[in-house]
């Protein structure tokens, strides 16, 4: 029996969206690639730093996200920004639906992994911060690290 934390490659990550939102709920999801993508997306060629997630009726996209062209693609290769459909189950379309059109959040990729052989990307539920919380944020961050910088010097 595999263990289900077992064999995760991080191929790409969204660094800016812990810093740009408060991510709340978390969801994986599989995704829909051609074969050049998933070669390219295997080489690391991705980026998700404008990218975002979109209900469209009853289906859930990847919408900005960008994965480059395979080098060995010639005229097979892909569309780099395309909308990439995402692997959810109904009820979780339909919750995420609900949320993001009621209380106005949105839904933001974190990472994008390589888990059983498979592509997965991980969605959050997130709300945009205002620079207020922004600020407080680095504020609680260097806090933090004057603690620990004062503790390993007590030691």
């Amino acid at each position: 029996m595999r263990d289900p934390g077992e064999d995760i490659k991080v191929l790409a990550a969204n660094r800016q969206a812990g810093h740009n939102y408060f991510l709340m709920e978390r969801f994986e999801a599989g995704l829909v690639l051609t074969g050049t993508e998933v070669k390219a997306a295997r080489g690391g060629q991705v980026q998700l730093k404008d990218s975002y997630g979109d209900v469209r009726g009853t289906e859930a996209w990847l919408v900005n996200a960008h994965i480059s062209p395979y080098s060995h693609g010639n005229r097979q290769n892909h569309n780099p920004a395309r909308d990439r459909k995402l692997l959810l189950h109904r009820r979780e379309i339909d919750k995420l639906l609900g949320k993001t059109r009621e209380k106005g959040l949105t839904l933001i990729p974190t990472r994008i992994y390589l888990k059983g052989g498979r592509i997965k990307c991980e969605l959050a539920l997130a709300r945009v911060k205002k620079l207020h919380d922004k600020r407080a944020a680095d504020r609680e961050r260097t806090t933090a690290a004057e603690a620990r910088e004062a503790i390993k010097k007590t030691r």
